[in-house]
């Protein structure tokens, strides 16, 4: 790519299809006047339309509403509300603390960086099986190529189920919703999965990733859709730890660290 010929091509006003602020007069969003034309808009539907720019119907909102307050729980033990917590005992601000837990809600093991490779895993697995290919070719594969496969086993929990699979199916049913083709492709991999001799129930992320999919989302606005996800637990966890005094919150003695590294040392 020649930079000089970029910087001269995007030099001048910005150009862009998303909207603009217009103080004192209006503001377009996606070509609509934000406050004549989606003034009483859904906060849900606002987020996912300025994502696919599309609307979708109530049922449809309904479960992508769902599909982020399942999944937000108020337990500062979990690494991401951890640290809103954290950041509360250490008096940081309350934007601090949520941008921070936002952060590293997108942890690499069971974060949101792998919902990006369990839909695009999905999309490809639909693809390679509507041109002839086997399951289970299919399954081995992938195996073969990556190890394993994101977003089956849940090392968490002691019981071999994701309770929140079951309130979104029920939501689903009440709703009238079939499920999809990706849906029901990750629930396949699931029992393929156990006909490899793999026990590993399917766990929360990959019926996230194939919803969205199957209302026509990109692997990247999925991924994009999934950010606020835990973020409603967040604020309890961080008001909470300001309830107790400063520093108080998952507070250890040294002695209780058990350390099993070097020896200690002379500088």
């Amino acid at each position: 790519m020649n930079t000089r010929h970029t910087l001269q091509d995007y030099e001048g006003p910005l150009r862009t299809s998303m909207g603009a602020c217009f103080p004192g007069e209006r503001t377009v969003f996606r070509g609509h006047d934000l406050h004549a034309h989606l003034h009483d808009i859904d906060w849900v539907e606002l987020y996912t339309f300025g994502i696919t720019g599309r609307r979708f119907s109530a049922p449809q909102l309904k479960l992508l509403h769902a599909l982020w307050s399942t999944t937000s729980y108020p337990d500062a033990r979990l690494w991401n509300n951890r640290v809103a917590a954290l950041a509360g005992s250490a008096r940081s601000t309350a934007s601090l603390a949520i941008a921070a837990a936002l952060a590293v809600s997108e942890a690499g093991i069971y974060g949101w960086q792998p919902v990006i490779a369990i839909a695009d895993f999905l999309l490809r697995a639909r693809r390679q099986l509507d041109a002839g290919e086997d399951l289970q070719q299919v399954l081995r594969q992938e195996l073969q190529l990556h190890r394993h496969i994101g977003g089956y086993g849940r090392p968490v929990a002691t019981l071999k189920v994701d309770e929140r699979i079951a309130a979104i199916l029920a939501l689903m049913e009440r709703e009238r919703l079939a499920p999809g083709p990706c849906l029901k492709l990750a629930f396949a991999i699931e029992q393929g999965l156990l006909q490899l001799g793999r026990n590993l129930p399917i766990n929360y992320a990959p019926v996230l990733a194939a919803i969205p999919l199957d209302m026509g989302f990109s692997v990247r606005e999925c991924h994009l859709f999934v950010q606020p996800c835990l973020m409603a637990g967040m604020p309890p966890c961080y008001l909470e730890a300001l309830q107790r005094p400063e520093g108080a919150t998952f507070a250890m003695r040294c002695t209780k660290v058990h350390y099993e590294g070097p020896a200690r040392r002379q500088w």
